[in-house]
Order: C-alpha cells, then structure tokens, then sequence
C-alpha cells in the first residue's frame, strides 16, 4: 500500500466512511474512536462510585467482562472478580467466598438482555445482601430493573460502540475505577494512541493491521498472540475472532502459540512496558482490528452467527428437561486427521477453576502441528464462537464437559444454572455441525 493509499485509508476511517469495509451500517458503530477523549471527561464522576466495599464482582459476558479480566490480572487485583461462566460449581464457589454484606454486584450488559448475566443478577439480589450497580446501554431492560429495584448507580454506555471494541468505555473503565486504578493514566496513554492513529504511515494501529491484513491474504491467518502477564490475550481473541470471522474468512486468534511453529502463522504482539500502557493496547488493537477488517473486506462490527448457539440453547430449554451432554464422536480419530492449516479449538465447559487439567489436551493438540486455541464456555460463545461458526471451515472442534455438579435455582426461570449450561454445550455442538465442523466431545475426566 502506498503513502497516499495509507494516508487516504486512515482519513476515512476517522470520517466514517463504511465503504472502507462493506458500506452497510460500519458509522453507526464507530464510537470508539473517540471515546478515550470523552471518558477522560467524565473520570471525575466516574470516581464518585467508589466505596468502601471489600470486594467487587461484575456479572458479565464477552465484551461486558473480557476488559474487566485482563485489567484486573494485569493490576493483580484480589478485590475484583469476574463472574462469566454459568458452571454451578464456580457460582457457589464465589458466594461461599464472599460476604456478601461487603460486595458490590456490577451487572455489565450493553443490550440489558444477556441471558447469563440476568441469571446471574437474580440469583444474587434474591439473596438480599451487598450493594448493586449497572453497567448498560440508556434505555435497555436492565436499565429499567436497577432503577425499579433502587440500584446504587447505573452507568450509562454508548450506543455506537460494540460490545468487543468497549474497552476505553464505561464497560472497562468503571471496574477500573472500582479498584482504585488510575483511570486517568490508562485513558490518557489511550487518547495518546488514537492521537497517533490519525497519522499516514506513522501509524501503529494502521501498520498492525496492515501487517494482519497482507499476511492473511498470503495464506498466514493464525495471529499467535504474545501470552504476556495479564493474559492479553483473553480480550484480544474476542476482537480479532467476532470481528473478522464471517462470510467463510476470519483471522484467528491463538494466544501464546508459538508464531513460527509453521507458515500459517503470523505474530500478534503486545505492547505492554507497563500496566497503564493497556489503555493504549486495546486501542492500538481496535484500529487495527478496524483496518484488517477493511482489507477482508467484511464488516469487523457485526456478529451475524452469534444468534444461532442461543436460538438451540432457548430450544433446548424451552423442553423442560435438558439431556446431559456425553461423549460424542471420537477424539482420536480427530486429533490423527488433524493437520496444518487447520487449527483445533478446545471447547471446554467445566468450572474454571479446572482450566488446568486440560493441559495434557493441549499439549496433546499441538503434537499434530496444528495451532491450538482453547476456550471456556460459555465465555467463548460471546467471544471466538463467531469464527467458529462464519469463519474458514478449518475448526476442529473438541468440546470437553464435566459433571455439573447439582442443580441451582435461577429465581423467575424454569430452568436452573445446570440446565442452562448443558444446554449451551448442546446448543453449539449442534450449531457447529449444521455448518459442517469436524467436532467431537469428550468428558474431562477422559483427556
């Protein structure tokens, strides 16, 4: 790309033009680019939410928690924690550990109607202990029920961002606030950044998505993120995954693979000297997200095959009863047809706190020179579940359950927390093979 065609692609960037990618609604979600400038005006308000409790726990999925986990594992924050799993096991688990009189509860969805996070929500106001804020688009039903149940605060979004670009939004940054972070400083180093993705060729953001751009189409879709301290690349995969991967393309997101382990690879580093740098990070990702997404050619801002894993989930629910997901398919016939440039993606709904016990899976994996992802549901299915689904059919999928431990009540549902994550493993395992995945599924306890 020449100087001018550089220059010219950046200039209508920050124009809003959406023919830079397919001239269908891209400006009406371009609020991004200048929402580290707006923040920075509203930190002062922002801080007057802090108070004095022990412990803070956002309900949220994709989007809504993905920012909130790298800043609170990059800050090494105790006082935070990230509920973004439906596994009856990690929900009792985390109200065992609380006292619940000293915890905030910071329902985060930008529509109000996320399934999970409502669950999770209900399940927790019905025990009738800690504070309650909201974080959610002006307007939506969850705006709505905090205020009708007299919710200490509710933030409001900004409409024209999604969900995966609303890291330097309201959705980040107040869960930053909370745990007594220089918001400040990570908005400044942010509005620093889009300040240098307004340049030509000087352009980080340009250059990174550039570079993501002109290897995909030499065949190298693989970005093997750097794995840094704070684990980047949880948010990383989500932007990358949801906005490229449709219409049969998709640049998929493999943190800490290795990039040179073969010529479907590229390198997708991060740039953290400090922790404040994030704020500068995840928009040096964005508009290279943005930039990549115009060299694809398709719209890096809509998620059209999200819808179908819930569409069966809330089938599946709607029977009364939800079979117990087993072995299905084989894992070893899988794992031996495996070869480069597919990639195998673990699938694994179990309760976080098992993620190690899937190392021996991993490394497993990689013996077949394939890169490997691997993903927690359902925290993937708002994050990479859209390559799966719209991007290339090079997945080899490999969901992993475990034993869901006993039922737990979701008040107002007739569904409970164990229902509702078998149905979603069920619901995507179906999904995947309406579209032609190679999948197999496989009980923890057998890897």
């Amino acid at each position: 790309m020449s100087s001018l065609e550089a220059i010219e692609l950046v200039d209508r960037i920050w124009a809003r033009d959406s023919t830079v990618w397919d001239g269908g609604d891209e400006a009406h979600w371009l609020g991004w680019l200048d929402e580290p400038a707006r923040m920075l005006e509203r930190v002062d308000d922002l801080e007057a939410l802090r108070g004095d409790d022990e412990h803070v726990v956002l309900l949220g999925m994709g989007g809504s928690s993905l920012a909130p986990e790298v800043i609170r594992r990059t800050f090494g924050s105790s006082a935070l924690h990230v509920l973004d799993t439906t596994h009856p096991s990690a929900i009792r688990r985390l109200e065992d550990e609380l006292d619940l009189e000293r915890t905030l509860f910071v329902a985060a969805s930008k529509s109000g109607t996320t399934l999970e996070t409502r669950s999770q929500l209900d399940y927790f106001f019905q025990r009738g202990s800690g504070r309650f804020g909201a974080i959610t688009d002006p307007g939506s039903e969850l705006e709505h029920y905090a205020n009708e149940r007299g919710f200490a605060w509710v933030v409001p979004g900004e409409p024209s961002i999604g969900g995966r670009y609303s890291a330097l939004s309201p959705f980040g940054i107040v869960p930053a606030v909370l745990i007594d972070l220089d918001a400040r400083a990570l908005l400044e180093r942010a509005d620093a950044m889009a300040g240098w993705c307004r340049l030509g060729e000087e352009n980080p953001g340009f250059q990174f998505g550039l570079e993501l751009g002109e290897n995909w189409i030499e065949g190298r879709d693989k970005v093997c993120i750097d794995e840094v301290p704070g684990s980047f690349g949880l948010w990383a995969e989500q932007l990358l995954a949801e906005s490229t991967g449709k219409h049969g393309k998709g640049l998929v997101p493999a943190p800490g693979e290795d990039p040179g382990g073969g010529s479907d690879r590229q390198h997708g580093r991060v740039r953290l000297d400090d922790p404040y740098d994030l704020g500068a990070e995840f928009f040096r990702w964005e508009f290279a997200t943005a930039v990549a997404g115009s060299i694809l050619g398709i719209n890096p801002f809509d998620q059209p095959d999200v819808q179908a894993a819930k569409d069966k989930t809330s089938a599946l629910l709607s029977q009364g009863t939800v079979p117990e997901p087993g072995p299905e398919g084989s894992l070893d016939e899988l794992l031996a047809a495996a070869e480069p440039p597919q990639y195998i993606a673990i699938q694994a709904f179990i309760d976080p706190e098992r993620e190690g016990e899937l190392d021996p899976l991993v490394t497993r994996a990689r013996e077949t020179g394939c890169v490997v992802t691997k993903g927690l549901g359902p925290r993937y299915l708002h994050s990479t579940g859209q390559l799966h689904k719209g991007g290339p059919n090079s997945v080899l999928a490999i969901q992993v359950v475990d034993d869901f431990g006993e039922e737990l009540a979701i008040p107002g549902r007739d569904f409970g927390f164990r229902q509702l994550i078998a149905a979603q493993a069920t619901g995507d395992l179906e999904s995947l093979k309406e579209r032609g995945r190679t999948v197999c599924r496989v009980r923890l306890e057998d890897v």
